[in-house]
């Protein structure tokens, strides 16, 4: 819109001519919603859009605007004067939800959600474990299923040895052995 009918447009708005004050609130809404998605955060858009704040505005406007309206000498007065109403009303929106922001987190953002969601193998991994450790089993002779077992839970090979009586030399030997048979399948 260029500025003689906008100014025409402010004239007859301020006396009284509601239509008038509709296509001006249209004119400019597209560049008050741009001022509010400039500074409007990621998570502060679930908390409110641009076009609640841009709303807001237009209420303050509108209720005052036989106060307001005579005192703007021109369309870029009233701009700039929309801008800055803009701003101070985004202020307060962002003021009052950012504690909630703070505290809040997004779902499976917490350190420990991430960490148990990560040890938990998918159940392919599980199949593809099962069908490996099966593999293991049958490789190995009977005698020896308790070492894979311990190794299996983890333990060290120390830990082994002491339970197994056998010698850590020994259950790395058959640990490796069985490596080398399931390398060569």
């Amino acid at each position: 819109m260029n500025p003689e009918p906008l100014a025409v447009l402010l004239e007859k708005w301020s006396s009284g001519d509601l239509g008038a004050a509709e296509q001006v609130l249209l004119a400019y809404e597209p560049q008050l919603r741009m001022v509010v998605r400039r500074h409007l955060s990621r998570r502060l858009r679930a908390k409110f859009d641009s076009t609640d704040v841009v709303q807001s505005v237009w209420v303050h406007v509108l209720r005052d605007w036989r106060e307001i309206g005579g005192r703007m000498v021109s369309t870029a007065h009233l701009q700039n004067f929309l801008v800055q109403v803009t701003r101070h009303r985004l202020s307060d929106r962002i003021r009052r939800h950012r504690a909630a922001v703070e505290r809040e987190q997004a779902w499976g953002e917490s350190p420990t959600e991430r960490l148990v969601q990560a040890s938990q193998p998918r159940p392919s991994e599980v199949v593809q474990a099962n069908e490996l450790w099966e593999r293991m089993l049958t490789l190995c002779p009977p005698a020896r299923h308790e070492v894979l077992r311990l190794k299996r839970q983890g333990l060290l090979l120390e830990e082994i040895a002491a339970r197994t009586g056998l010698h850590e030399g020994s259950v790395r030997r058959i640990l490796r052995q069985l490596a080398r048979k399931l390398a060569f399948q």
